[in-house]
């Protein structure tokens, strides 16, 4: 059976304005990129690890290495420097550090000075919404099986997963909190990089956090250098001229390779590395980034691990850079690098470093409404238009379901299995289902995890208006995509008449936000059953003031806590 392409978050614009502004131009605030050839000074108690200078021969700012070794976080063990370990070559006016550094550099930079009060509520927003995703997707098989794995594997207990009981080293804790986090395809997406950063990123800093010690604004500082070198890989790999992510045209989940990249970023911040030991981390997770969409195509469930094994891929290349393992540096741009070899000659490495430290995709990353594939969400919008005109099943004669054509291939194609999709989870990537769920009524906020169920998927209501539902190219949605993903939903009537609603700019993004009642609303929602409301919303405050809290440990104290 068909599994969804991409899940990933889009970025829709206005029909008035046009598409939403290309990376680097939110104007939200934060620290300023390093100048060339300084390493920003270390924060009063984090640890500078020896052992990972930048390679000889390769351009790097001084001061990379550190004169004395520093002394470790409490219960992390000593790094041991590696024999090939070198002082760094300093910078020179004709040769720029490699790309790996310069983002190295910008994240220690974040670390010290912080990203500002703005980026850090939207990045506790980001908390909130990786929470109830994942209490919500605790009983997937998938996460079941993962976490029976971590289980049996054991180790140090250090971190939790997400709202989960036991404790585990910290990279099966990111494996299991990642695959619950993307499980129910709820998490954030971000457009026209196609991936869903939080979903791998989240996991992996409350995991690094919880192990390490460290204060909420250090969690909330890492999520937010995290999510936004995620979104730049991912559009470094966008090519304006083909319309889309390279990545997603060529199978690969940028979700996943991407979010090995940020969250390793995320991870090595709160173990306290240097500029050079976070660009080596940076190019450790480079070589395991992973991930295929085949499945969206053909079935299997191994998709909803993708975040996980991303997660547990980012906290291990930390860990091994913390160790004194370096990775190439020139790990992004170079010829056997990570662009060159996803994304060939449509890659466009400016795209990491544009307007770096000055302007912020983390605003831009669009929250779900609906748990289901985001291709499918302005159709479930355009749905709901008709039945807020009086539109009723019975009247329905056909319904076409118009959206971009790189679109068809996840919610549309083959014709037969989007009508009559085979599980809840395949009903979430389909076009026709969501539509007819939605024109019949969902739960939640338009439609919940009740219209996604097995049963749900089953009813012969549904199914016999799904079955009118027929996907087609649609030219205005074409020169909107992939900066928004937009539908058009034209219903023939039994009287004649046919009506049209055209949906240009998707719900949950800037053009659209949800508010932070709206994402408490979610949270509560997707958490019912598990947490009392009472609880949820004490969870809510606390995250929503993690900024100001001195330990996270609070807030999985209160997940495992009775309700």
């Amino acid at each position: 059976m068909t599994e969804p392409a991409s899940t990933t978050d889009a970025t829709e614009p206005s029909e008035s304005t046009g598409p939403t502004e290309p990376i680097g131009r939110s104007g939200a605030s934060g620290p300023t990129a390093p100048t060339e050839g300084t390493e920003p000074r270390e924060p009063t108690g984090t640890t500078r690890t020896t052992g990972t200078a930048w390679p000889t021969g390769t351009a790097g700012p001084t001061g990379s290495t550190a004169s004395t070794e520093p002394t470790e976080p409490t219960g992390t063990t000593k790094p041991t420097a590696p024999a090939e370990s070198a002082a760094p070559a300093k910078a020179t006016a004709t040769t720029d550090p490699p790309v790996a550094y310069r983002l190295a550099e910008f994240a220690a930079a974040a670390r010290e000075q912080g990203v500002g009060a703005e980026l850090r509520a939207d990045a506790a927003r980001r908390v909130l919404d990786v929470l109830g995703n994942s209490i919500a997707a605790q009983r997937v098989p998938a996460a079941a099986t993962v976490r029976a794995l971590v289980t049996e594997w054991g180790g140090a207990a250090r971190a939790t997963a997400l709202g989960l009981p036991g404790r585990y080293p910290e990279a099966a804790a990111a494996l299991l909190g990642g695959t619950l986090a993307h499980a129910l395809d709820f998490d954030d997406t971000h457009l026209p990089s196609v991936l869903h950063p939080s979903a791998t990123v989240v996991p992996t800093a409350l995991a690094v956090a919880e192990a390490t010690g460290a204060t909420g604004a250090a969690l909330l500082d890492a999520i937010a250098v995290g999510i936004e070198l995620t979104v730049r890989t991912g559009m470094a790999g966008y090519d304006a001229a083909l319309g889309n992510s390279v990545f997603f045209e060529r199978g690969l989940h940028a979700t996943a390779i991407c979010g090995a990249l940020g969250g390793a970023a995320a991870a090595a911040m709160l173990y306290g590395l240097d500029a050079a030991g976070i660009a080596h981390a940076l190019g450790i997770a480079a070589s395991m980034g992973s991930g295929l969409l085949e499945a969206n195509r053909t079935g299997g469930t191994v998709k909803r691990v993708h975040c996980g094994w991303a997660a547990h891929a980012a906290v291990t290349a930390a860990g091994l850079a913390r160790h004194g393992l370096t990775g190439p540096p020139t790990v992004l741009e170079g010829r056997f690098g990570l662009l060159h070899a996803f994304c060939g000659d449509r890659a466009h490495p400016d795209q990491l470093l544009d307007g770096l430290g000055e302007h912020w995709e983390l605003p831009r990353v669009f929250f779900k409404p609906y748990p289901c594939n985001h291709f499918t969400h302005a159709g479930i919008d355009a749905a709901r238009r008709l039945r807020d005109r009086g539109v009723t099943a019975a009247e329905i004669v056909c319904l076409t379901l118009g959206a971009p054509t790189p679109v068809l291939r996840t919610i549309g194609e083959p014709r037969t299995a989007k009508q009559r999709p085979e599980s809840g989870y395949h009903a979430a990537f389909s076009g026709p289902y969501t539509v007819a769920a939605a024109l019949l009524g969902g739960g939640g906020l338009g439609v919940f995890h009740e219209d996604f169920t097995d049963v749900a998927a089953r009813d012969p209501a549904r199914l016999a208006l799904a079955a009118k539902v027929v996907c087609v190219p649609d030219p205005r949605c074409d020169e909107i995509f992939p900066h928004q993903f937009p539908a058009t939903l034209t219903a023939e009537l039994r009287d004649g008449r046919t009506l049209t609603e055209h949906v240009a700019v998707n719900r949950g993004g800037p053009g659209d936000p949800l508010s932070p009642d709206e994402l408490a609303t979610k949270f509560r929602l997707n958490t019912t059953g598990a947490l009392s409301p009472a609880r949820a919303d004490d969870i809510t405050e606390i995250v929503y003031g993690l900024a100001d809290l001195d330990d996270p440990g609070k807030l999985t104290t209160l997940l495992h806590s009775p309700t």
